[in-house]
């Protein structure tokens, strides 16, 4: 059995300027010992600091779903944009551009997950 605990996990800022923390991922066998992870997937606990947002990036190939745990953004698909709170799930196609701004006054909250799982070669990320 394999428990994570965020309480006891490291954050990094990623390129798209996000805070992360990797949750699983079936390629980053570290952490999980003689456990094969048999999943198609990646998860992350993302951060998004009140009054900042992410820089607009791609993956090329896989999608991704946010789901909001605790406040409020802005999220941009290509020329799409909808505001999202707690509780809501967004689908990001293969090959969209996006980013997340905080539109809140609290820190912006998500699980983000990647199918098939994050891969660096598969992201572009275009500043700002």
């Amino acid at each position: 059995m394999l428990i994570r605990d965020i309480k006891d996990a490291d954050y990094f800022r990623a390129g798209d300027n996000c805070l992360l923390c990797e949750l699983l991922h079936p390629k980053d066998e570290k952490d999980y010992g003689d456990l094969k992870l048999q999943m198609g997937y990646s998860i992350v606990h993302a951060i998004v600091p009140t009054g900042e947002k992410t820089i607009p990036h791609m993956l090329k190939e896989s999608s991704e779903v946010y789901y909001i745990l605790a406040g409020k953004g802005q999220m941009h698909i290509d020329s799409e944009v909808s505001e999202m709170s707690s509780g809501q799930v967004v689908y990001i196609p293969p090959g969209s551009v996006q980013y997340i701004e905080n539109r809140g006054d609290c820190d912006l909250v998500f699980l983000a997950m990647v199918s098939p799982e994050w891969r660096e070669e598969d992201e572009v990320v275009f500043g700002e």
